[in-house]
């Protein structure tokens, strides 16, 4: 297999990339013929050099038609395998971070102050599983000094593949939550999956950059023995100064002005500072890497929709992330705050105890009003007599049609798959 790897990567260093779709194939690029539940990328081998591929890495024999097609024995494994070994060949550091909540954020922001003295490769978008990961490692070239690779799970040893894909000499775990409950098998399943990355660095003499308020992070860095652990929040040096509607904060008498909302990115904003004073970025560009940093991922995104003022965190949700959320908004000083929230998915046994905690959450909040989409936020109806409820999105885009919106401050939040970013039509022209 080494020897199939080496001649791939002759390949690949003659070749404009890789492209697994279809859809889109750059001139002189390899296709790697993926399969999936619905579909199967060998049977697109002939499309992909019609459209300009060089080669097609594919498994099955019989669409092997030409000599540029390239016969492996496993696609995905093949492609997970090239990255590994390209990854081998940039002679960088490369952070390498994962956590329940803040991970895109936090990649961000230490992207951006790395970018002020270092060319930093950071993921784009989510690419940040077994598939994305090693997309995003065969998109660095020798022109990088850098790179910020974000890893996601929602099952245990999914880090542990990453880690071992992309090889990361620095690392982060933003903080230990109740996301994907279901697949990791509980909050001690959270803290053992997420480990791994810690598991990595340990074995081979890396660094962590630990949250001194984590007790938990503090824990799980002390029960292993890495090259260096660096702290961040470990002293009052930077003083958190407003919440909302936007992060501020200040250091030296300077007030730090952001485009994000909510304490919780606090953290996240720490975290890179840190990392760019241990990389030499001066205080003053990462200052302003941070201060200049302005969301445009549904992520802690603050937008006027008309006479709308909406806070857009709909990428993703689980009961750690929505609690801050919520506790954020009941903080923010503002008339008319309204919420609109969808399930919170992949919580197995614990998404209704879960999904009734957040309805006692928002009752305490005493917003004007409360609308929950999605059939498992039936749960948190027991303590919402008042709350809007709808498990359809016409009967939802309906309802916001009819009630005209506006003066108002709107937090919007649930899980990816819930998809609540298509109500912004109906909250107001932009």
């Amino acid at each position: 297999m080494n020897t199939q790897i080496e001649q791939l990567y002759n390949h690949f260093k003659a070749s404009s990339g890789v492209s697994t779709d279809t859809r889109h194939i750059p001139a002189d690029c390899i296709f790697f013929a993926l399969k999936g539940d619905n579909f199967n990328g060998n049977t697109f081998a002939k499309e992909a050099l019609e459209k300009g591929a060089k080669l097609v890495v594919l498994d099955e024999p019989k669409y092997a038609f030409s000599n540029a097609c390239f016969l492996v024995e496993n696609v995905l494994e093949t492609l997970q395998k090239l990255a590994h070994h390209h990854r081998k060949q940039l002679i960088i550091p490369i952070v390498g971070l994962t956590g329940s909540n803040g991970k895109t954020t936090s990649k961000e922001l230490i992207a951006s102050v790395l970018n002020k003295k270092f060319k930093t490769y950071a993921t784009h978008g989510n690419l940040n599983n077994h598939i994305g990961v090693p997309l995003t490692l065969l998109a660095i070239d020798d022109s990088y000094e850098m790179a910020v690779i974000e890893m996601g799970a929602n099952h245990q040893h999914e880090i542990e593949l990453l880690a071992g894909i992309a090889a990361p000499t620095h690392g982060l775990i933003t903080n230990i939550g109740k996301a994907h409950l279901e697949g990791f098998g509980g909050i001690e399943g959270v803290r053992k999956g997420k480990g791994e990355l810690f598991d990595f660095l340990a074995k081979t003499n890396g660094t962590v950059f630990i949250n001194a308020k984590s007790e938990i992070l503090k824990e799980m860095a002390a029960e292993r023995t890495f090259y260096e652990t660096i702290y961040y929040l470990q002293n009052d040096l930077f003083q958190l100064t407003s919440e909302a509607p936007f992060v501020e904060f200040s250091i030296d008498n300077q007030s730090v002005k952001t485009h994000l909302t909510g304490g919780y990115n606090f953290e996240n904003m720490m975290a890179a500072l840190t990392i760019g004073q241990y990389f030499g970025v001066s205080e003053t560009d990462a200052l302003a890497a941070i201060s200049d940093y302005n969301p445009t991922n549904n992520r802690s995104q603050m937008m006027q929709r008309g006479s709308n003022t909406i806070i857009m965190d709909a990428y993703n949700a689980n009961p750690s992330s929505m609690a801050v959320a919520i506790k954020n908004f009941i903080q923010l000083k503002a008339e008319n705050k309204i919420v609109i929230l969808g399930d919170m998915r992949e919580l197995g046994d614990e998404g209704p105890a879960e999904h009734l905690a957040l309805g006692q959450l928002i009752a305490d909040g005493d917003f004007q009003t409360v609308v929950l989409f999605g059939e498992l936020m039936k749960d948190a109806l027991p303590v919402l007599p008042k709350a809007f409820y709808f498990t359809d999105k016409f009967s939802l885009h309906n309802w916001l049609i009819d009630k005209q919106i506006a003066d108002s401050t709107i937090l919007i939040k649930g899980s990816r798959g819930v998809k609540l970013e298509t109500v912004l039509p109906f909250l107001g022209n932009e």
